[in-house]
């Protein structure tokens, strides 16, 4: 698969029109049509755009390969609030997330049960 489509792919995942993801990358709706049926190039600029405002990865839009999404939203806000506790605080709150880990296995597992 070309860049062109995965442009298209990656509008489609996100459930966006055209003018919408063109509006939030700098481009016209008519300069991304173009591009998405491979009649003009993308540059850097907007790969890079692409990239940080849509949580895209760089190497799967370039190659294909891998993931679309570098990690999810809640992925990203979790790291950020993350990065920010003291070291003491970050253990407590992995402690947390086993623990809710737990919780959700036993549910599930008593949900298939009934």
């Amino acid at each position: 698969m070309c860049m062109h489509n995965r442009i298209k792919e990656i509008r489609k995942a996100l459930n966006i029109n055209q003018i919408d993801f063109a509006k939030q990358i700098g481009l016209s709706q008519s300069t991304l049509a173009m591009i998405e049926v491979g009649k003009r190039n993308f540059s850097d600029k907007h790969i890079k755009l692409i990239c940080s405002t849509f949580n895209i990865s760089e190497h799967w839009i370039r190659t294909g390969e891998g993931s679309m999404f570098s990690c999810s939203p809640y992925e990203k806000e979790l790291i950020s609030v993350f990065e920010t506790l003291s070291p003491i605080t970050q253990k407590y709150l992995i402690n947390i997330a086993r623990e809710l880990l737990e919780n959700q296995k036993e549910l599930l597992n008593q949900n298939k049960n009934t």
